[in-house]
């Protein structure tokens, strides 16, 4: 593999060495080239130039999951700092996001309805209309809009190896959710370690079901494969439906998902026997959660090919460890050895502790974010001796394999979305009825986990789950509304007297 530390170095080599190679294709569409695409990026670098946008400026990214939405992450990020953020937000999660990352203009798909468009007239951002042309390939498109009021771009051109390629979000529990900048470095070492782990070349090709807001998306589904100059079949996000049939027209080498998209791709399964033969998979990939070790088996029968399974979080821009490919060991259960990073396990005073002590897992590589922005307090918690806590706890064999054993932190992790208990515990709070809640993690038997919110009300008021539910609908994204809300006189207690998210499902009879 050819070594490349910015994304617009990695289309260029691809567009030079294999000009004609499909880099993007889509259900029923043309597909675009990599010498196309290559193109588009230095179109888009230079409208975003002449309309003031520049290495350093932020852009948020609001498009559904399709071909314009995995290329535009590539040509913005080349250009300036690429935010890709979730169709599904409210207009005030738009507000706190768009706000909170200073973001100097917004692209919308043209004659797209989302909130976005008027939180970036009441924040005072450019709003950059996305034509796709699919007529030029599948993914291409042109940028169209009023220059960027503020300050002109200091610097125009193509980013460079330090410049911030991918700015996220990641919820915290204990305060507002952290910015976790990414540079081209990061991301590129990253698209590296993952090609290289899953062994891709140029004939392989992705079948792309997962969401383009979210870092393995980005990261596995779209950098990996064009690290090494492979397809990308990007559909409009997943859907069981029509799963066989897109894999039928893509003739996919491999596709990586959530655990909670492969049980519903299974249940399908049987009635797609002859799709499965006909388009035989190298390998399967699955991470942002746990998978059950049932369904790795059961995985592995009907497709007839090795599940790998990843441990990847936004501060590592994904990947940190994962099994390997056959004839290496595979162990179901565990999420694998290093795989890019260093990984290690230490205990609360610093230490790195021996195999098979059971710590937090740390890492350190040139993949891992340099810190959070303007956070001064979270970086020097989140770093110790150069290695970065992870939050997870787990311990590693004498071979390293690495085993999660249980999660420190107390995000809400709903079948790989990412929920901040905070978040919505401000949003509850708003409503006038509302005197005390403690928004937690319930058992869940596809997702692994859910929403749910404990709620004492305030005297002489009454409320019904629903109107709580529907009330907190209207401010946050469908997945982070609580599934189940339980209205208590009191909510039980910690020994010292604090509220306790951990261990509350079990208190209030949610677990068995």
């Amino acid at each position: 593999m050819t070594h490349f530390t910015t994304l617009s170095e990695m289309i260029a080599i691809h567009a030079q060495q294999t000009p004609n190679a499909t880099a993007m294709s889509a259900p029923d569409s043309k597909p675009l080239s990599y010498a196309g695409l290559h193109k588009l990026v230095e179109q888009t670098v230079s409208k975003l130039n002449a309309l003031g946008i520049g290495r350093g400026d932020r852009v948020g990214i609001v498009l559904p999951n399709c071909p314009e939405m995995a290329t535009a992450f590539v040509a913005v990020a080349s250009a300036c700092t690429a935010a890709p953020l979730n169709m599904a937000y409210r207009a005030d999660e738009f507000e706190f996001y768009l706000g909170d990352l200073k973001a100097k203009a917004l692209i919308v798909a043209t004659g797209s309805d989302t909130p976005a468009r008027a939180v970036a007239a009441k924040l005072g951002l450019a709003v950059l209309e996305l034509d796709a042309h699919p007529e030029l390939g599948a993914g291409n498109f042109e940028l169209s809009g009023a220059a960027s009021g503020g300050a002109a771009p200091t610097t125009t051109g193509m980013a460079q190896t330090g410049d911030i390629a991918l700015i996220l979000h990641t919820s915290g529990t204990t305060s507002r959710p952290k910015i976790v900048p990414l540079s081209h470095r990061n991301v590129c070492a990253s698209a590296r370690n993952i090609s290289a782990t899953l062994r891709l070349t140029q004939a392989d090709r992705e079948l792309h079901i997962m969401p383009l807001f979210h870092i393995h998306g980005l990261i596995a589904g779209v950098l990996a494969p064009m690290a090494v100059g492979s397809q990308i079949f990007c559909t409009p996000g997943f859907n069981a439906l029509k799963f066989f049939g897109w894999m039928k027209e893509c003739k996919p080498t491999w596709y990586t998902a959530v655990p909670t998209m492969h049980q519903t791709i299974l249940s399908r399964a049987a009635g797609n026997v002859d799709v499965i033969k006909a388009n035989p998979l190298r390998f399967i990939r699955s991470s942002s959660s746990s998978m059950p070790t049932q369904v790795i088996a059961e995985l592995e029968k009907v497709f007839n090919a090795p599940l790998i399974e990843s441990y990847g979080m936004t501060e590592a821009a994904h990947q940190m460890s994962s099994n390997p490919l056959p004839p290496a060991k595979r162990i179901p259960g565990s999420v694998g050895l290093a795989a890019g990073p260093d990984v290690g396990i230490m205990d609360l005073q610093g230490n790195l502790l021996a195999a098979g002590e059971i710590g937090e897992i740390v890492i350190r590589g040139e993949n891992v974010t340099a810190g959070y922005e303007n956070n001064d307090k979270a970086n020097a918690e989140a770093f110790t001796h150069g290695w970065f806590r992870t939050g997870d706890q787990g311990t590693l064999t004498e071979d390293g394999y690495l085993s999660l054993t249980g999660r420190l932190k107390e995000i809400i992790n709903r079948g790989g979305e990412k929920v901040s208990p905070r978040e919505v515990d401000e949003v509850l709070m708003d409503h006038p009825a509302v005197l005390q809640v403690v928004t937690f993690a319930m058992p869940h038997p596809k997702l692994g986990e859910d929403v749910a919110a404990a709620v004492v009300l305030r005297e002489n008021m009454a409320l019904t789950e629903r109107e709580l539910r529907d009330f907190a609908a209207t401010r946050l994204a469908d997945f982070k509304v609580p599934k189940k809300v339980l209205f208590l006189g009191e909510i039980p207690k910690g020994a010292t007297g604090k509220l306790q998210r951990i261990g509350l499902a079990e208190k209030l009879g949610l677990v068995g």
